[in-house]
Formats: structure tokens, sequence, C-alpha cells
């Protein structure tokens, strides 16, 4: 019986000791922005940076492969997987969004 009260004892101390690193680092956060981490507008931002960015790579290696300076066509075509899928992506958060700011529209006040 003593060896599970101790044992509970550990884990309560345990977690206390967690709860007390957390509290610790939401304090800094809240002191120094930069500890938080990029807001939501800019991994909004660097998302769409990055769509944009396979899309140009695999515009790029659909062009060097129509002239000749690439061989690989399986590249070419995961490239342009790569790019049609996260193009998908963002127009389905889009639209989710767009369907989410509609319903707040249309809610009785």
């Amino acid at each position: 019986m003593t060896a599970i009260g101790g044992l509970k004892f550990q884990v309560e101390q345990t977690h206390l000791q967690s709860l007390a690193r957390a509290r610790a680092q939401i304090e800094k956060a809240a002191v120094d922005p930069a500890i938080a981490g990029p807001s939501f507008s800019d991994r909004l931002a660097g998302g769409l940076r990055d769509v944009a960015q396979s899309q140009n790579v695999a515009s790029d290696l659909a062009t060097a492969y129509e002239t000749g300076a690439e061989q690989d066509l399986s590249k070419v075509m995961v490239a342009q997987q790569v790019s049609s899928l996260g193009f998908q992506l963002t127009l389905n958060l889009r639209n989710k969004a767009l369907s989410a700011y509609k319903d707040i529209m249309n809610m009785p006040v």
C-alpha cells in the first residue's frame, strides 16, 4: 500500500513540475512574442508562398522536359502532382473559410 502511495506522490510531483514549466513558457511567450512563434498570418503567407513556389518549379520542369533539358519524366510528373495537390488544398481552405464567413454573417443577432 505504501508503494502505491509513494508512486502516486511521484506522479503528482512530476505533474506539478510539468505544469510549472508550461506556465513559465507561457509567461515568457507573453513577454517576448518571438518565443511564441509565427502568427497565423505568417503561417498562411508562408503556405501560399510554398504553393506558388511549387507551381513555378513544376512549370520550369515541364518547360525543361519539353525542350529536352530534363530527361526524367517521373520527376516532372511528381512535381506537377505536388503542385496540383497544393493548389487543391489552398482552394479547399479558401472555400471553407468563405463558407464559415457566410455562416457567421447569416447568424441571427
